[in-house]
């Protein structure tokens, strides 16, 4: 194996994803095995969870399904406590789950913004809370928070969602704070529009796609790949000085 090759490899450690089963986590999941990984794929669809599985296992690598509710207090509990009886520990942690709902604040009810900002950040925080000790015993951990360019610039009908991206991408300023010291790398990935099922939901129809499709300079929304290859390398012992950082994948669309 060439040197480059082992900065990038992930032979020998093991990741825990969440929103495993379809868009970017079900192509976190293989592109970090493909690297050499093994897989704690976390997510609500057990038929999901079974073909996640079957696409780490043809790559070679080791994946435990993990049926977890994120948005409960118990659900991200379980799911690491699960995640560590298989593995003993996890060296990265890609919380990639995300819900949204769309309306604007005024019509937010309680219930949805509960609902949208426990998945998205309390989720990652009771997870990184149950994982990072052991990888500050271990001295070396990698969290990787899958964010949104929303949490850096505002959408109209996103007050939720964008309240809860915005903290989660101060939430991982915070874990750097507190943890770069013990080698363990926090990166927030702030994507544009990837055209995953909630993306589709969200931009699919072209009367509203096609004008925030104009805004970007790159003149087209993501792919789950692109952003599956950024977590890669943050996941990999190259970006270790990495840390704390909030990275627009967007096209150029905050560029303007």
């Amino acid at each position: 194996m060439t040197q480059w090759t082992k900065r990038f490899s992930l032979e020998g450690r093991r990741a825990l994803v969440t929103g495993a089963t379809k868009g970017i986590g079900f192509e976190t999941c293989r592109v970090l095995a493909d690297a050499g990984a093994d897989i704690a794929a976390v997510g609500r669809d057990e038929a999901g969870l079974a073909e996640v599985c079957k696409a780490v296992e043809a790559l070679g690598r080791k994946c435990v399904p993990i049926a977890a509710d994120l948005a409960t207090v118990e659900g991200p509990k379980a799911a690491a406590r699960k995640a560590l009886e298989a593995f003993g520990t996890i060296d990265i942690l890609v919380n990639n789950a995300g819900v949204t709902t769309l309306k604007s604040i005024i019509d937010t009810p309680v219930d949805d913004w509960e609902w949208v900002n426990n998945v998205n950040l309390r989720a990652p925080y009771l997870l990184a809370q149950a994982l990072v000790p052991n990888m500050i015993k271990q001295r070396m951990g990698k969290v990787i928070n899958i964010s949104s360019q929303s949490g850096v610039v505002a959408l109209d009908d996103h007050g939720a969602y964008g309240a809860s991206k915005g903290g989660l991408n101060m939430l991982t300023k915070v874990m750097t704070v507190e943890w770069a010291k013990h080698n363990v790398q926090s990166n927030s990935i702030c994507p544009t529009v990837i055209l995953t099922p909630m993306g589709e939901m969200v931009w699919g129809d072209p009367a509203k796609g096609d004008p925030m499709k104009a805004k970007i300079p790159a003149g087209r929304f993501g792919r789950t790949t692109e952003v599956a290859d950024l977590i890669l390398f943050l996941a990999s012992s190259a970006s270790d000085m990495i840390c704390g950082q909030t990275i627009l994948l967007d096209g150029g669309f905050t560029a303007q």
